[in-house]
């Protein structure tokens, strides 16, 4: 039997034949008017739906004419910025930011209290969930881990198909509390039966917040600094929502429009946010700046540095696809909001660490990369560093494995999720069917002896 791996000769043979019959002409596009993406050439998104969780403002009317402008981001009316400095660095924000979103409104401190017990409670797995389905079929993907965590607790739910607003919430609360285990204990099995290393698997500390148990149930010690653990909090602030139209939420919007179980839902979303042009973007920023730094002799020669920029574009180094990774926004135009409040905490963390010649070069080609682009490039608006430009180094200085970079996104966008399919739900909109226009030719039916 062959391995589900292989691909037989037959298999390459037939590919073939579907690329060759599945090419649509591009100019096709343009003559009907498609909108590639749900997006037209200036970037601007297809309205499919009204959301009041967040917003996402890259422009200002002047004078009757939209200009572009700093971006700012909200969630639930409340400016990002602002969450994040009331919290007067003392607070850790994310569970805070979660109720926000999910509920509509910021929690007094009696609600937040009670909000996190319920959190601490449902971040107990069901009995030998990790020994039976987490240690026993490892896999080197940790988001594949995740989904097939969050599939397989459909089986230990007696209420996985009811879609009434309370057991929804009940299930996407368990969710947001179990995702860091999920993405944890997964890493740790990979670690162990793919690596050789020894396994621990710690458990969650009931009074830690989300980032302190990351960091607790990933470190062999279980130790961490407030510096690290108020970071890694900012970081899931910063990734747990970013309006309905992201790739991911709107998976939610479309999945959970059909009326299906949570689950399903959160596993097909979880699929989104892995690709490559989503939610694993800030892998490739660290590998890009790996190659960077092997490659540039002095990282203080701007002139060295622009030049290597110029020669990634042309597709001549690192992976060869003509672009600076980190760099611009579907949205985002002058600034992204998530990236400049991050900015100031990796200084921070860049000193603690010893790392502040790299936070140097970032800044450097933070401010390079759009100069060098506008000169190659034609562009319809700005082109500024997204938050995946600083998101790879902050894990990469945590000393989080690479295999969880896309987790940490998912364990903050679990949030947002939540929020969107109950909004979703709660306001009962059609099953969402988009149109595609047919273009290929009608043709008589053939017999098989004439074919």
């Amino acid at each position: 039997m062959k391995r589900i791996s292989q691909i037989a000769p037959e298999v390459i043979e037939l590919s073939e034949k579907c690329i060759k019959n599945n090419n649509i002409d591009p100019a096709l596009y343009k003559k009907y008017d498609v909108k590639r993406g749900l997006r037209d050439i200036n970037g601007n998104g297809v309205l499919t739906g009204l959301t009041e969780i967040s917003e996402i403002c890259s422009s200002k009317i002047v004078d009757g004419k939209e200009v572009s402008c700093d971006g700012e981001l909200y969630y639930r009316g409340y400016n990002i910025n602002d969450i994040v400095s009331g919290l007067n660095g003392r607070r850790y924000g994310f569970e805070e930011t979660a109720y926000l979103l999910l509920f509509g409104e910021l929690p007094s401190s009696e609600n937040l209290h009670s909000f996190l017990s319920l959190l601490s409670e449902y971040r107990k797995l069901p009995t030998s969930f990790v020994r039976d389905i987490i240690l026993k079929a490892p896999s080197s993907d940790m988001m594949n881990t995740l989904q097939r965590s969050v599939l397989t607790l459909y089986a230990y739910d007696k209420k996985a198909n009811d879609t009434s607003i309370p057991n929804v919430l009940r299930q996407c609360l368990q969710l947001i509390a179990l995702f860091p285990l999920f993405s944890v204990y997964g890493y740790q099995a990979y670690n162990h039966y793919y690596s050789g290393n020894s396994l621990f698997i710690h458990q969650p500390v009931a009074n830690y917040s989300t980032a302190e148990n990351i960091l607790h149930c990933l470190r062999p010690d279980g130790k961490f600094t407030a510096t690290e653990s108020k970071i890694l909090d900012i970081a899931l602030i910063l990734h747990a929502e970013h309006g309905g139209g992201n790739n991911s939420t709107f998976t939610t919007h479309v999945v959970s429009s059909s009326g299906t179980d949570t689950y399903s839902v959160v596993a097909a979303s979880l699929g989104s946010l892995k690709g490559p042009k989503h939610g694993g973007a800030n892998i490739k920023v660290v590998e890009m700046f790996e190659n960077i730094k092997e490659n540039i002799k002095n990282w203080n020669d701007e002139g060295e540095v622009r030049d290597y920029l110029s020669k990634m574009l042309d597709g001549e180094v690192f992976d060869k696809s003509g672009l600076i990774y980190g760099m611009g926004h579907a949205v985002y135009s002058i600034s992204d909001p998530r990236a400049n409040i991050f900015r100031s905490f990796v200084k921070k963390l860049s000193l603690e660490k010893g790392c502040d010649e790299e936070y140097t070069l970032y800044s450097m080609i933070e401010r390079l990369a759009p100069e060098v682009i506008s000169e190659k490039r034609k562009i319809y608006k700005g082109v500024s560093a997204n938050v995946d430009f600083y998101s790879g180094f902050v894990y990469k200085m945590l000393g989080l494995p690479t295999e969880l970079f896309t987790p940490i996104f998912a364990i903050a966008r679990i949030a947002g999720w939540s929020a969107h399919r109950l909004e979703e739900l709660i306001n009962a909109g059609k099953i969402i069917r988009p149109s595609y226009k047919n273009v290929c030719e009608r043709k008589d039916y053939i017999d098989i002896e004439n074919r």
